[in-house]
């Protein structure tokens, strides 16, 4: 009789407070703050960071990550990885700031098959305002939902891929869409190194508390804020990518996940980019 060879994981995540650079109105790079990794044998480490200002520019009160990665105590459970990322008292040059803005992403890999569940409990936005306007946000936590049937890849599931498709076309569908965010919005996602992936968001939709024409300085599309003379802001944009096919079944042992709750693509007061709470996290179980 064979034997069994035994399965192992190796971990993976990477959790940033803040990061970016500025080409104006002076030059400077933001290397990433509080960045903490985790090791493949897992652990746990953590970051405290204090208060933190780049001139007048960008700043925030307080900030802290971590990362953790486990087996399960639970019977017939598997490898579980966490990763986290919180921002206090958050402020881009007077336009974006926000009293906390929290990323985490926890995921566990099963003791038998490749496609790990995926849980954002936690993830959320806390008083974000725009030039001082407070924002509405309907976020999406479960926008994974439960794990593929039969071990199947995200990207093949068909639950999973219709409801990213209906993201997309409720985006692309709305009235005067700028050109430049149509293109981004429709980039095919990468398949470099054999990789499969998707891009998408957990939020649904920003809407100004106060909506009359004029009191706003910017718009809204899904995810995405278009405030002029100063850029364009994303909001918990997720990037999954999927890889490294079982050479008997195909299903990828490795994916990847990507989380960012605010992407800052500066271009007219200031030029430059800044992102608050990227986080990147999972791993992959062998054999």
């Amino acid at each position: 009789m064979a034997e069994e060879i035994e399965r192992y994981h190796d971990f993976f995540a990477d959790a940033t407070a803040l990061s970016g650079f500025l080409r104006l109105p002076f030059e400077r790079e933001i290397k990433p703050l509080g960045r903490v990794s985790l090791s493949p044998k897992g652990g746990y480490h953590a970051a405290q960071e204090r208060e933190f200002h780049l001139e007048s520019a960008v700043s925030y009160r307080s900030a802290y990550t971590q990362v953790g990665g486990n087996r399960e105590l639970k019977p017939t459970h598997g490898w579980t990885t966490l990763a986290t990322s919180v921002v206090e008292g958050l402020n881009v040059f007077d336009v974006v700031t926000a009293d906390r803005v929290v990323a985490q992403v926890s995921t566990e890999h099963p003791e038998v098959g490749y496609t790990p569940s995926i849980s954002f409990l936690g993830t959320r936005f806390e008083n974000l305002r725009i030039a001082g306007h407070e924002l509405k946000l309907d976020l999406d936590l479960n926008l994974f939902g439960a794990p593929p049937a039969d071990d199947a890849p995200y990207t093949q599931d068909e639950a999973f891929m219709s409801r990213i498709a209906g993201q997309k076309g409720h985006f692309l569908a709305q009235m005067r869409l700028p050109a430049e965010l149509r293109q981004d919005y429709n980039r095919v996602p990468s398949e470099e190194q054999g990789a499969e992936g998707v891009e998408c968001s957990l939020v649904k939709s920003v809407t100004p508390v106060d909506p009359r024409e004029g009191c706003f300085p910017g718009r809204c599309f899904g995810h995405t804020i278009e405030v002029p003379n100063f850029g364009v802001i994303y909001l918990a944009t997720v990037r999954l990518a999927e890889s490294n096919p079982n050479e008997e079944t195909g299903i990828p042992m490795t994916a990847v996940l990507e989380l960012t709750m605010i992407d800052i693509r500066m271009g007219c007061l200031a030029t430059g980019n800044i992102l608050v709470s990227p986080l990147v996290t999972n791993g992959g179980t062998r054999p």
